[in-house]
């Protein structure tokens, strides 16, 4: 198991180094004038052009840049955004509603997909088990940018059933639409993974021999089968994770929901790379840490896994 450890601990240093350094690229690569697009309209003084360029070191190359971003990085220094304000209170700040936000969606998503893709794989092949993967299909087919708007547009406009706009204040009842339009990102994904290894677990020899001894079906099926089934289910969670944060970016900015995801979208819009490799770094750090959770819980449900 330590060698394991050890052995993840590696990777998820290369992962964080491969990953803040295409973001940072990338943001190098579609600068274009921040100073210019974070003024918008207003005219840009010489004396603050020079000012703002010193201070991001935005006249040197991308390797200096780079090494600049690492070094504060790594000192646990975000710096500031192009509009002044510190990274790490802009972070302080956005992290609530987000959080609030990413673990109601993961409940809902948990919940439904669990309940249902058990249901459609002991019922396989029946209306109930189509009607799932009929479900699922729209799902995947229907990205978020549109079911964003469309379920603000009916739900919380036309049928008055939930607030349009939220704050950072909100409560769970304000946050419960978008957090269902975050839910639907993972929802089809693991609905399908608890389905097939269901499906799966109910042909495995272990459960065949279970019956043999007597054991009531129902405590097979909610005991036996569910508790294996569930396994790849949890390293999936631990996966949507960054789905999830990526949705939050379309999700938050539809409902005016002052989080990560909002701060994220405006960084995008006006070119502040500090702010957008500042935030994107630390969803890097902590989607990383939860990935290396859940290969740990993996490891410790099967033993298999350590000695791959």
């Amino acid at each position: 198991m330590f060698r394991y450890i050890v052995r993840r601990l590696l990777q998820m240093i290369l992962t964080f180094f491969g990953a803040t350094f295409v973001v940072f690229a990338l943001m190098f690569a579609n600068q274009d004038d921040p100073i210019q697009a974070l003024a918008g309209e207003k005219p840009v003084s010489d004396s603050l052009r020079a000012a703002l360029t010193e201070r991001y070191h935005l006249d040197e190359g991308f390797l200096t840049q780079y090494w600049y971003y690492m070094k504060g990085l790594l000192t646990g220094d975000l710096g500031k955004s192009l509009t002044g304000r510190d990274i790490s209170e802009m972070l302080v700040d956005a992290w609530p509603v987000t959080i609030r936000l990413a673990i109601l969606a993961i409940l809902i998503a948990a919940a439904i997909a669990v309940t249902t893709g058990v249901y459609a794989g002991i019922r396989r092949g029946g209306l109930f088990d189509n009607g799932t993967l009929l479900m699922t299909l729209l799902l995947l087919a229907m990205p978020i940018v549109v079911l964003a708007p469309l379920a603000q547009l009916v739900f919380a406009m036309e049928l008055r059933w939930f607030p349009a706009t939220t704050t950072k204040d909100a409560t769970l009842y304000e946050l419960l639409l978008p957090a269902i339009v975050l839910a639907t990102t993972v929802i089809a994904t693991q609905l399908r993974v608890t389905r097939t290894s269901v499906v799966e677990n109910l042909r495995a020899d272990y459960v065949r021999t279970a019956r043999a001894k007597g054991l009531a079906p129902r405590r097979v099926t909610w005991v036996h089968v569910l508790r294996n089934s569930l396994i790849p289910v949890i390293t999936l969670i631990g996966v949507d994770l960054g789905v999830l944060m990526s949705g939050a970016i379309v999700t938050e900015e539809v409902f005016n929901i002052p989080g990560v995801g909002f701060n994220l979208a405006r960084g995008i819009r006006t070119e502040d790379g500090p702010l957008v490799v500042g935030f994107v770094s630390v969803l890097v750090i902590i989607f990383l840490i939860v990935n290396l959770a859940v290969d740990l819980l993996y490891a410790a449900l099967d033993p298999r896994i350590r000695y791959e």
